[in-house]
């Protein structure tokens, strides 16, 4: 296949999801690597992603060799940036490095992340997988109840304070469950906590959906300024301004807690009036549809309000604002 130009984060998105039923994995891998090296992507800062995905492909089709180079240069189009995606592209070398029968240099590229999995709650998994390709299932359990109890023992108790801590002791403790599950090990009091927040989450998630949905209708900026400028009392319900708004809608998101949320994308020209009742009225009906916004995109993504900025950039610091 021929790739667009200005190839955007999304497009990688949906690239990933469909390459492995490509005509010519390989050629679309070379592909990739050719745009992110000859500047054909719409932010330069996604190089690394693309040259990630092209390894990816690689090691889909037992390219190590290849997979391994795509790495390199993804690691070096990252430069000194230290994120999760940077953890994701050295776990992946380590996996491959694993598989190339080379294991000391995948421990070596293993052992600066552990750190890590205490920071992005991502980490876990990236960390865990490479280790047990290289037949490490046993240390990836230990490296995971370290981290666990670490993020416990900074904690006043067992329960999270936060949807951003909640988020990174469950998944640390559900790979953490299933790390061990796989070594037949039993039940223990982690695995316990890790059940306990999982019901905890279920039942939010139940409350949430059984709620009027008006707190997460996202109103595009111009929708928002006629809907304002039509009823101003609507201020008081969505914000004063289309920034207060979105920070609004951030913190209500983060507060929810867990990935797998949507915002409800409304039009002006569609809320018949601005009392609790007809608004409510219209986000069952904008629940019941599809036009729908996937949140949290990831850092580098474009943000969900659709101002072309990064999430990192835009709405991710509104929700502390």
């Amino acid at each position: 296949m021929s790739l667009k130009a200005d190839l955007t984060s999304a497009d990688l998105t949906e690239i990933r999801q469909s390459a492995l039923g490509a005509a010519d994995p390989l050629g679309l891998a070379a592909e990739l690597a050719d745009a992110a090296e000859a500047g054909r992507l719409a932010d330069p800062d996604d190089a690394g992603l693309a040259l990630v995905l092209a390894a990816e492909i690689a090691e889909s089709r037992s390219k190590l060799d290849a997979g391994l180079r795509y790495t390199e240069r993804a690691l070096d189009a990252y430069g000194k940036r230290d994120d999760s995606q940077v953890a994701a592209a050295r776990a992946l070398r380590a996996r491959l490095l694993f598989r190339s029968g080379r294991e000391d240099e995948a421990m070596a590229e293993l052992e600066p992340l552990r750190p890590l999995l205490t920071q992005y709650s991502d980490a876990a998994a990236y960390v865990s997988v490479a280790l047990a390709v290289g037949g490490r299932t046993r240390l990836a359990e230990e490296w995971l109840t370290a981290a666990v109890q670490e993020v416990l023992d900074g904690r006043d108790g067992p329960d999270p304070t936060s949807a951003e801590d909640a988020g990174l002791l469950f998944f640390l403790l559900q790979q953490r469950h299933r790390v061990r599950h796989s070594l037949g090990l039993q039940h223990d009091a982690h695995d316990t906590l890790s059940e306990r927040l999982e019901t905890r989450l279920a039942n939010a998630s139940a409350r949430t959906a059984a709620q009027p949905a008006d707190d997460l209708v996202f109103w595009p900026r111009t929708d928002f300024d006629d809907v304002v400028a039509r009823w101003p009392s609507l201020a008081d319900v969505y914000g004063a301004t289309w920034d207060e708004h979105r920070a609004r809608l951030e913190r209500e998101l983060v507060r929810r807690g867990g990935s797998g949320q949507q915002l409800l994308r409304a039009s002006a020209g569609d809320l018949t009036a601005p009392d609790d009742r007809a608004r409510a009225d219209y986000a069952r009906r904008l629940a019941a549809g599809t036009d729908k916004i996937s949140w949290p995109p990831e850092r580098n993504a474009p943000c969900w309000c659709g101002s072309g900025l990064k999430y990192k950039k835009c709405c991710l610091p509104r929700s502390r604002s």
